[in-house]
């Protein structure tokens, strides 16, 4: 099967092109390279592997790339309230128009796999477990421009969404803003975080089982095709209190405090169930803890602000 990613140089795609080239897929990768990354220079060895260094928005680029693939998987987008706050502009073209253009152009025989958020989920109530039945309510705009993303791939069929909780792990093109990846960083360099709201709950999950969750999705696609995922850790529905507690485990000089005033710009505050994407067979591989270790590894060799989105 021929497949294309768009954003495929990217946080997660720089560990879900090599993923699908080992598995066999043929991979086409279209990219900005907004961010300067090399990412995905050790997969130029592979004769499966196509690049090409264009806009997900642009057209013509997109109808010339579709006229010849299986499979879209769209990565392509503008990523945290920071950043599309800063571009809201190219957040609603990126993550929602350039998305219904592929839903417009694919044939009905193509398929699409999107990695969507659980973040739509917004505001939770407490106590409650959030199951794809759960009201979206997204509190910023990057939330609602994947809901309405979703919405779209889902209603133009032959399609599956994986509501992704918040992504952690090392990647070539890294990203150390996102909560785990950030905590993790200021635990090991600064040994010390003051946190706002820390009773504040999210879900998260390694970025390789990510890409294990796109295999198993071309995998099972019959099977699977038509319905939204929430894919994370079931027993990693923790608050940020939580989060630190765990990470101090194996960083033991790491201290944390909660401000006793101010209040953390984001709102999100939620637990997930991943009951269905479990339902359809599939396993993580990578433990809350396993990736804290990992991260460890990873900042021994990194300290630079290149890697985030702002």
């Amino acid at each position: 099967m021929k497949i294309l990613i768009t954003g495929g140089a990217g946080y997660i795609g720089s560990v879900l092109t090599p993923t699908l080239l080992a598995k066999g897929y043929e991979v086409t990768v279209l990219d900005n390279f907004m961010f300067r990354q090399n990412s995905l220079a050790d997969c130029c060895q592979h004769d499966a592997f196509n690049i090409v260094r264009g806009d997900c928005r642009d057209e013509s680029i997109m109808k010339e790339l579709l006229h010849d693939t299986d499979i879209i998987i769209p990565l392509a987008a503008l990523v945290g309230a920071p950043l599309c706050g800063r571009d809201q502009v190219g957040t609603k073209t990126i993550n929602y128009e350039a998305v219904k253009l592929i839903c417009d152009l694919a044939s009905p025989e193509q398929r699409i796999l999107m990695p969507v958020t659980n973040s739509g989920y917004g505001i939770g109530t407490s106590g409650k477990y959030c199951t794809e039945e759960s009201p979206l309510r997204p509190i910023s705009l990057y939330g609602t421009t994947k809901v309405d993303a979703e919405k779209t791939v889902l209603e133009r069929g032959n399609s599956i969404t994986f509501r992704l909780a918040t992504v952690f792990g090392m990647s070539p093109r890294m990203r150390v803003d996102l909560l785990v990846n950030d905590f993790v960083y200021r635990a090991f360099y600064d040994r010390a975080v003051v946190i706002f709201e820390g009773h504040f709950k999210r879900n998260y999950i390694h970025i390789r089982d990510v890409a294990k969750v796109f295999v198993h999705g071309i995998e099972n696609f019959e099977s699977m095709r038509g319905k939204s995922y929430n894919v994370g850790l079931n027993d990693a529905n923790l608050s940020k209190l939580e989060l630190c507690a765990e990470i101090k485990k194996y960083l033991p000089k790491f201290v944390y405090l909660e401000a006793p005033i101010g209040e953390d710009p984001d709102k999100r505050d939620y637990i997930v169930s991943n009951d269905r994407i479990l339902g359809t067979g599939f396993e993580t591989d990578w433990s809350l803890g396993r990736g804290i270790k990992e991260l460890i590894k990873g900042y021994t060799i990194l300290r630079n602000t290149l890697y985030s989105n702002i």
